[in-house]
């Protein structure tokens, strides 16, 4: 089996990585908020991709769990509110 003959220094070594480094990324813009992104990437503001709804977004999520809230609010209302009929004995 070929074992190499030397040792190979830091310097050749690091030559071939030197041309490696990150590149710069493109930046688009949300067709529907006007945001800066990165393309092929659902905006984090709006939620949207291609024009279309994908993301469920923070103040979606808020609105949501509010609407939540206020029906939980009235059922427990409702349930104190309605008189406990009692059972006729038989």
């Amino acid at each position: 089996m070929p074992v190499p003959k030397r040792k190979r220094s830091r310097a050749r070594r690091d030559k071939r990585f030197a041309n490696k480094g990150m590149k710069d990324r493109s930046v688009a813009e949300c067709a529907n908020c006007k945001e800066p992104l990165m393309t092929h990437q659902a905006c984090k503001s709006c939620g949207h991709y291609k024009g279309r709804k994908v993301l469920a977004t923070k103040a979606d999520r808020a609105v949501k769990r509010a609407e939540t809230r206020k029906t939980k609010e009235a059922h427990k209302a409702a349930k104190v509110e309605q008189p406990v009929e009692a059972k006729p004995a038989e």
